[in-house]
């Protein structure tokens, strides 16, 4: 059998989750957990998308989008509960794959998780840039837009266009955010656990003002008849809705990267992870039947940058007193404190993010498959610090210079195939190992891991082709790494002395040229959806030289391997 499909021993997990004096820190409890994963769930999709995807897709019916996602979510978390008490190790999925599947779709599923967390922070670090001036804007300071735009963005001021020099309020967060987590799980909990003290209290605020000004109209029909496009409205428009406002939920998974730094990681992980999505889920309907409510959906705008804020924003608008045909509000105040919510809210994110992205990493180096500088904890703190700043680096980079346009489908999309790989994992090792030690059982098995799978599967199918892409040639340029450094470094794949054989190469190769012939049908039916001058020719583009590439690159690997 090719090293590809080892998996990694539950007694040698086991171990290395142990304490000890070079180890990771175990600091965090199970409420510690909860609120961990409430900092990450509540932010960029709650205050933004909640409203883009209701004027585009689903009307009033969002909440039910928010139902149909947050039940994906849960058939998720319950096989990540199991996982999560039985390999309490740093990781997440990565590791579960590792476990269950074997190095490869671990490989895959670790550098998934990059586009989650690295890419994901990066892109709420610039959103969280425009909320900044916008904060400044309300108290009538204005800072330089050169300073908070990238190179590739532009501005027009007194009738003149003008470029960005550089994102520089990114950059500070996710500085500010990487100290911390420097400094200490335990010390970045407590950061985390005011700021969703805060901002949850602003939700509340938002929910119990606007209770009063909901209007029975404007949630009529609660499923607007479709348009005659496939995703507009109707139910095709209320289930891409969920896969769209599933960017909102991201972040419950995160939880479980922390389990290495957990006191009681068999029991605090399920209460962790189950804990935060019920209550964010709850949040979640409550503050989309409020804002849809109070304002037609019909007048929510779906802009970019810190134009996100006008669904909110518009929902303040409306609370208030009709007064000679026009709305007073009574409480403009609030719009003032929505965007510190918004701030807090992307910070928390963003500190979660940083943290679960350089757990998986560190797991990935103690395994050999990326470089050792990846699992040097800090002698004092404890803390995995060279993998922070080197983050800390490459995500203000990122954000500092490339322009920050949300991509939630790519983050979604990513997360979604991270979650259909720990649903069929609890579904082997409930096989390959019946007897094994759970401090908790996913219930109904196999039905709950298989309705996770078709439902997760459901969300990315409705997301549009552009977003498969992506996704595609990042997993290509992840098989590019793993062929030119992660198999011959891999300590599992050498443990035998076996290591480097021609049949892992050859395995992997195989799946690059598959996945290099996908891309190539994406492009081709993407390329026939693009109307006449689209901004998505450059995405064409793209694939076809990832095709001319990889067909190289994969083919010189098969016939090196097939030769010697």
């Amino acid at each position: 059998m090719s090293n590809i499909w080892k998996t990694k021993p539950l007694s040698q997990l086991l171990d290395e989750s142990a304490e000890s004096e070079e180890g990771l820190k175990k600091t965090l409890s199970a409420g510690a957990l909860v609120a961990l994963g409430i900092g990450a769930i509540i932010g960029a999709g709650l205050f933004s998308i909640t409203g883009l995807a209701a004027a585009d897709y689903a009307g009033p019916g969002i909440m039910i989008s928010f139902v149909i996602a947050a039940v994906g979510c849960a058939f998720a978390g319950l096989c990540y509960a199991e996982f999560a008490s039985m390999i309490p190790v740093a990781g997440s999925a990565y590791t579960y794959s590792y476990a269950t599947m074997g190095e490869f779709i671990a490989w895959i599923i670790g550098w998934d998780l990059v586009l989650e967390y690295a890419v994901g922070s990066a892109t709420v670090a610039s959103s969280w840039s425009g909320y900044l001036g916008k904060l400044f804007n309300a108290f009538g300071v204005a800072l330089p837009q050169e300073l908070m735009m990238t190179p590739f963005d532009t501005y027009t001021l007194n009738g003149v266009v003008h470029s960005g020099f550089v994102n520089l309020p990114a950059v500070f967060i996710v500085t500010i955010m990487s100290l911390v987590l420097i400094k200490g799980t335990s010390e970045s909990a407590m950061v985390n656990n005011f700021i969703v003290f805060l901002k949850v209290g602003i939700v509340f605020v938002f929910i119990f003002v606007g209770f009063k000004y909901v209007k029975a109209e404007n949630l009529t029909p609660l499923i607007p008849e479709n348009t005659g496009k496939f995703g507009s409205y109707g139910w095709s428009g209320i289930i891409r809705a969920a896969a769209v406002v599933f960017f909102a939920y991201i972040g419950f998974d995160a939880v479980s990267t922390a389990a290495q730094e957990t006191k009681n990681p068999k029991k605090a992980m399920p209460i962790g992870i189950m804990g935060s999505l019920i209550i964010c889920t709850v949040l979640y309907i409550i503050f989309a039947y409020v804002m849809v409510g109070v304002v037609n959906y019909k007048e929510f705008t779906a802009g970019s940058g810190g134009d996100h804020l006008a669904p909110v924003a518009i929902a303040i608008e409306h609370m208030g007193s009709v007064v000679n045909g026009t709305v007073v509000p009574e409480y403009p105040w609030l719009n003032t404190t929505i965007i510190f919510a918004i701030l807090l809210g992307y910070s928390s994110v963003i500190l979660v993010m940083l943290m679960g992205q350089s757990r998986v990493f560190y797991s990935m180096s103690k395994d050999g498959l990326l470089p050792k500088v990846f699992s040097e904890i800090h002698p004092k703190f404890r803390t995995p610090y060279k993998s922070n700043l080197f983050f800390l680096v490459f995500v203000s980079l990122f954000a500092a210079l490339v322009p920050g346009r949300v991509v939630g489908e790519m983050t979604s999309i990513g997360t979604l195939f991270a979650f259909i790989l720990v649903c069929i994992g609890v579904l082997v090792l409930r096989k390959t190992q019946p007897n094994a030690p759970r401090a908790f059982r996913t219930p109904l098995v196999p039905l709950i891991p298989i309705l996770g799978v078709l439902t997760c599967l459901g969300m990315m199918v409705f997301l549009p082709i552009d977003t498969w892409i992506r996704l595609v040639a990042w997993m290509m340029i992840g098989l590019d790494v793993y062929l030119y450094r992660g198999i011959k470094n891999s300590i599992l794949g050498n443990a035998d002395g076996n290591g480097n054989d021609n049949k892992t190469y050859r395995i992997t190769s195989y799946c690059g040229l598959a996945l290099t012939v996908l891309l190539g049908i994406l492009a081709y039916f993407h390329h026939l959806d693009i109307e006449a001058g689209g901004a998505d020719t450059g995405l064409i583009a793209f694939s076809v030289l990832m095709v001319i590439v990889h067909l190289a690159i994969y083919i010189f690997y098969l016939v090196k391997k097939n030769n010697n």
